[in-house]
C-alpha cells in the first residue's frame, strides 16, 4: 500500500504556461523524490502596460510519503 503527499507549488515563466509548469516540477523535483502527477490548478498572467510579462500556474503535486523524511 502507499501513501502520497500532495502539496500546491506556483511556477512562473516570460515564454508560457507549460514552461512555468516545467520550472516548477523541475525545482520541486530538486528536493522532493518520486513526484508522480501534478495537477494545473490555476494560470495566470501578469500584465505591464497592456503586455503579457509572466506566465504563472499553479500546481498540486504529488509525491510518495516517505515515514521519518
Amino acid at each position: 500500500m502507499s501513501v502520497y503527499k500532495i502539496i500546491e507549488i506556483v511556477g512562473t515563466s516570460a515564454k508560457s504556461w507549460e514552461d512555468a509548469a516545467q520550472v516548477a516540477l523541475t525545482t520541486s523535483a530538486k528536493s522532493l523524490e518520486d513526484l508522480r502527477v501534478a495537477e494545473v490548478v490555476k494560470q495566470d498572467v501578469t500584465v505591464e502596460n497592456g503586455k503579457i510579462t509572466l506566465f504563472r500556474v499553479r500546481l498540486n503535486i504529488s509525491f510518495k510519503y516517505r515515514e521519518g523524511v
